[in-house]
């Protein structure tokens, strides 16, 4: 078939993991126990099961308007921060940001969680800093943690009774800020 082979799995990493948080999302929205026992972390006793789900609630979300909403942007700046720093790195960062978010839940809250919305947030963030120069901060930095971070915590105070965890999309930046802070360090460092 000539025309597959035009196509291109250029972002392995950000393409696998929308495919299995379709999966994940279809599963929620056809079998919620199953859904609820793979997608969602929330305090339990520590178990198998519990440790994996600390990485798997970035796979499951409530419905497609959930998960198209998260992956939108995921797969918007995903494949061009993968082609920057490599796949490892990505997958990485993915499972850093699912790890902060989903522990910092179940140590706060007791509230279950489920969605990408963390990891979404954590790959805007640091796309703001890719072109990091030492001794400047980037103004897009500056104006991401101001629009995005400063609009979750307002949400957060004002809103208090949502179904959004403001506090996932705080730690998604959280992390974004961290790990592209690293990353802009270490590529200064391989130049130089």
């Amino acid at each position: 078939m000539p025309v597959l082979n035009k196509f291109h799995y250029n972002a392995p990493v950000i393409l696998t993991y929308a495919v299995l948080a379709f999966f994940g999302t279809l599963i929620v929205s056809s079998v919620s126990q199953v859904g609820a026992s793979l997608f969602f972390i929330h305090r339990a006793e520590i178990t198998l099961v519990f440790v994996l789900r600390l990485f798997t609630h970035v796979l499951g979300h409530i419905n497609m308007e959930h998960f198209t909403g998260n992956f939108m942007l995921i797969l918007l700046i995903g494949p061009i921060l993968e082609e920057k720093y490599g796949s490892r790195t990505i997958l990485a960062t993915i499972l850093i940001t699912a790890f902060v978010t989903g522990f910092v839940n179940v140590l706060l809250f007791e509230t279950a969680l489920m969605g990408a919305s963390g990891v979404a947030f954590c790959l805007i963030v640091i796309a703001s800093l890719v072109n990091l120069r030492q001794g400047s901060i980037p103004i897009t930095f500056v104006l991401i943690v101001a629009l995005y971070i400063g609009r979750e915590i307002y949400s957060a105070i004002n809103y208090y009774y949502t179904n959004i965890s403001h506090l996932t999309h705080i730690l998604g930046g959280v992390c974004g800020a961290a790990i592209g802070l690293f990353l802009a360090r270490k590529d200064r460092r391989a130049f130089n």
